[in-house]
């Protein structure tokens, strides 16, 4: 390719390469279930380099988390060099001396996919260089290195539109002829959800999440919300998300200082929402709870499961909680949250059980149809939706139920 001519067709204007790329915005074949992955951020913000990346790779294998779905491995923030002569972005010289070509190889190699960070501003949110100005450079950088996957950050973006700037990286992701996965980090300020499906693959709904299960942690300018706030604040949002397009509640915080039952409870909701599934914990040194929480794979195909339905909240007593999520075949994910500080006892009539989802108009009916049960965490059949269900859900957690239709009554 001629460089320089690149550079001037791109600096001289979008629209001169608009109808190279009117086609298509992003790629369609990417995303089909809500993306899984490992992102760098919850746990070590700036603390990033090429050997820790490898490491987490060898990880991601080591432990199942690959054979589990996990797929990507994401850098954020603060892998950024300087710009070379040209403009092109390099990665920091002393914290990945053999550069993110070479990087992206050896996670390639692993079977997964490489990540990377940017910003629409002019600087990210660490204050490394970003890519307004550059999008076109930037997005071709990545093909060349080999990147699968691009988080775009929303900080130093006074005077633009988020919906012309996301755009922009996305016709330049497109124009680099590379598949790259593109994740709107928006933050939900301008509707993301709205006119995200045609522009990226997934996109933040609200502000930054921290290892709380139900609090507001104020930094100023910004706050950073818990679990149970991230949750709140998706209602309303399950008739934008489906294959190839998600609602993004942002990363997990599983393994991250919370208690067991509220890691627990927080990736169920993830579950149910169809949300992606990022992981942001040290994944070299987990414990083995944190491990059967990320990899219990039943708990994943709900999740990952073909119809990209979003769970919705059926009922509210107080602080307990009902959610159900359509599967395909005819199956159900049910989900007992208790938000309180004390056990609460469920109990549900399955000879008078029906539902009909408003938005995929799928149904459930136990007078009709025969069900059986499995309870996803205890990993144990529950028989038949026959008799009357009676559990006690502990404080701050669930239980999450898979409902398989069988044949008609």
């Amino acid at each position: 390719m001629d460089i320089k001519r690149y550079l001037k067709v791109g600096a001289l204007t979008s629209a001169l390469l608009l109808p190279m790329v009117a086609f298509a915005q992003k790629d369609p074949n990417l995303a089909k279930t809500p993306p899984m992955g490992w992102n760098s951020w919850n746990k070590f913000q700036c603390n990033l380099n090429e050997q820790m990346v490898r490491e987490i790779a060898d990880a991601m294998v080591a432990t199942g988390m690959r054979d589990a779905g996990y797929e990507y491995v994401v850098m954020d923030d603060c892998w950024h060099g300087k710009r070379d002569s040209l403009g092109f972005i390099q990665p920091n010289p002393e914290h990945f001396p053999s550069g993110i070509k070479a990087l992206a190889d050896y996670v390639h190699s692993k079977g997964l996919k490489l990540g990377i960070y940017s910003c629409a501003g002019n600087t990210t949110c660490a204050h490394q260089p970003a890519s307004r100005g550059h999008e076109y450079q930037d997005a071709l950088q990545y093909a060349k290195w080999g990147i699968d996957y691009l988080k775009y950050d929303w900080c130093d973006t006074e005077g633009l539109n988020a919906q012309g700037a996301y755009t922009t990286m996305a016709e330049a992701i497109m124009a680099a002829g590379r598949p790259i996965l593109f994740s709107l980090c928006e933050w939900g300020n301008n509707k993301p959800w709205e006119w995200g499906p045609s522009v990226g693959h997934m996109w933040r709904t609200t502000g930054d999440i921290f290892n709380c299960f139900d609090c507001i942690k104020e930094h100023g300018t910004w706050q950073a919300f818990g679990v149970m706030q991230i949750l709140d604040k998706q209602d309303g949002l399950r008739q934008y998300a489906g294959p190839g397009h998600w609602n993004d509640p942002d990363m997990l915080e599983v393994g991250n200082g919370m208690r067991v039952n509220h890691d627990r409870a927080h990736f169920s909701m993830w579950v149910m929402l169809a949300a992606p599934l990022i992981a942001g914990n040290d994944i070299r040194n987990m414990s083995q709870e944190t491990l059967e929480i990320l990899t219990n794979r039943e708990a994943i195909a709900i999740n990952q499961d073909s119809f990209g339905i979003q769970g919705f909240r059926r009922a509210k007593d107080g602080d307990l909680e009902t959610w159900l999520k359509p599967l395909a075949n005819g199956d159900w994910a049910l989900c007992f949250l208790n938000r309180g500080k004390e056990p609460r006892a469920v109990e549900l009539d399955w000879n008078d059980f029906r539902v009909t989802d408003d938005l995929s108009k799928l149904s459930i009916d136990t007078s009709k149809d025969k069900y059986t049960l499995r309870d996803v965490w205890q990993k144990k059949n529950l028989g038949k939706a026959t008799k009357k269900f009676k559990a006690t859900v502990p404080a701050q957690d669930v239980i999450l139920l898979r409902i398989s239709k069988t044949v008609k009554r």
